[in-house]
């Protein structure tokens, strides 16, 4: 079981003034691309796992938002981090969807 739960919300800025959404998009492609268990929600995605291989997730966004053009980055973290295991179905799950 994972010992981390890792919730980003990115807030890209945009080299014109134009839309982040296409930021955000590929913010949340690196972090499908990374093989940790996760999840989208409207204003965040958490992720589940180690918090080292979480953190290295982040440094990662953060440098592909750079390469694709964005002058400046704000992220929003949250983290949780149970030595004894936490995963996101167990905190969620008497909350049906």
């Amino acid at each position: 079981m994972a010992q981390t739960l890792l919730s980003i919300q990115v807030i890209p800025k945009t080299p014109n003034g134009e839309d982040s959404i296409p930021y955000v998009d590929r913010a949340i492609e690196v972090i499908q691309q990374s093989g940790v268990k996760y999840q989208v929600h409207p204003l965040e995605t958490t992720l589940e796992g180690e918090l080292p291989e979480l953190l290295q997730i982040v440094q990662r966004v953060h440098e592909v938002l750079i390469e694709a053009g964005s002058p400046s980055i704000i992220s929003q973290i949250k983290i949780a981090h149970y030595p004894s295991g936490i995963s996101m179905e167990g905190l969620t799950e008497k909350y049906p969807s």
